[in-house]
């Protein structure tokens, strides 16, 4: 009776050891697997951030190249389109309300027009002009030469005026095949306290035809708009003329 007692005994010990062995067991299993799914979590996590940075960079890379066309040189906010024979190169970026400043921009070597502010770039600088040959009054003259901007061309559009600026646009002449979304800016600025006005007309679009890197001539239809609209007016230019760029 007693050797029955003693091997119950035994057998009920081995049988609650072998139960929290395999308890133990579970819970090693369950944080094991935990621990397996923090790293797979990390891992995911890492490799997420990985890929964004290197797309990031990717990207950075790509905007990098588009600015450093030699077609592009020193515009803003350029589009280019590249075939075996041509580049066509469009920017809008260089309007005075992208200038923090609140100058207007100069003209690039590798687009057609002329600003007063292109003083380091003869081929595209004009100087300005003076209106006291004609009135003393800025006011008066600021509307005399928004009425005679507006009637300067049958396309002409008035985009943005002011009390001392104006920003118009006119369909490029030259070069022709460009579409009739290609668009001359016309901007000029007023400086009342130096009885002065500046301005700045520039083809938004250029062409160049491989192997040149200069842009196909726009005949130095900017310049003539200009000058038309100073005959115009009667208004003094104050520097010698500008001749324009050679045609291509």
């Amino acid at each position: 009776m007693f050797r029955c007692f003693l091997l119950f005994i035994l057998l009920s010990t081995r049988k609650v050891i072998f139960v929290r062995a395999i308890q133990s067991l579970r819970k090693d299993t369950t944080s094991d697997r935990n621990v397996v799914n923090r790293r797979n979590f990390v891992g995911n996590v890492i490799s997420g951030v990985s890929f964004t940075a290197l797309s990031k960079g990717a990207n950075a890379a790509s905007a990098d190249a588009s600015s450093t066309y030699a077609t592009s040189a020193g515009r803003r906010g350029c589009r280019t389109d590249t075939t075996p024979s041509q580049t066509v190169v469009t920017c809008d970026g260089d309007l005075r309300i992208n200038n923090t400043d609140g100058r207007l921009s100069r003209v690039s070597a590798v687009e057609n027009g002329v600003s007063t502010s292109s003083v380091k770039n003869p081929s595209r600088y004009s100087p300005p002009w003076s209106y006291l040959t004609q009135t003393d009054s800025p006011g008066e003259a600021w509307r005399t030469l928004v009425t005679t901007v507006n009637n300067c061309d049958p396309g002409v559009k008035i985009v943005e005026v002011s009390d001392t600026y104006l920003h118009a646009t006119v369909p490029s002449a030259f070069p022709k095949g460009l579409g009739d979304n290609s668009v001359d800016d016309i901007e000029f600025l007023l400086k009342p306290d130096d009885n002065l006005v500046l301005y700045r007309s520039a083809s938004r679009t250029s062409i160049f035809v491989y192997p040149l890197t200069q842009p196909v001539s726009d005949q130095n239809s900017n310049l003539k708009r200009l000058e038309g609209i100073r005959n115009t007016l009667g208004w003094a230019r104050l520097g010698d003329p500008q001749t324009g760029s050679n045609p291509i």
